[in-house]
């Protein structure tokens, strides 16, 4: 993994995974996740993107939008009251920090 992490429970007993300025915006998208069949789903639309089965592919949520393309995957927050509202991190890290994700959410559903 190239970009250090963390995770942190807010004040609800909620983790929050802490990423560094650079692909902050990233975090609102990955908080967004909140099973592990979504997180797989997603996984697999990266894999499909990654192996050329898809040229690229779009995920919106509540509050954010990937566009996965081989290389790249940017992040385009619509609510942000500051800058930056994009932010671009590679596609293969976005994937490893998803299957974090993932396992966090496992975790935290086991205890």
């Amino acid at each position: 993994m190239k970009y250090f992490f963390q995770f942190k429970k807010d004040p609800f007993d909620v983790y929050r995974i802490i990423l560094p300025e650079e692909i902050c915006l990233f975090s609102d998208f990955i908080e967004d996740i909140t099973t592990e069949t979504e997180a797989e789903e997603y996984i697999d639309d990266i894999e499909n993107v990654l192996n050329g089965s898809y040229e690229d592919f779009e995920i919106q949520l509540n509050a954010t939008s990937v566009l996965i393309k081989k290389d790249e995957t940017e992040i385009e927050h619509f609510f942000r009251n500051e800058e930056p509202y994009i932010q671009k991190i590679e596609t293969k890290e976005f994937k490893e920090l998803l299957l974090v994700w993932k396992n966090k959410i496992k975790e935290s559903v086991e205890n």
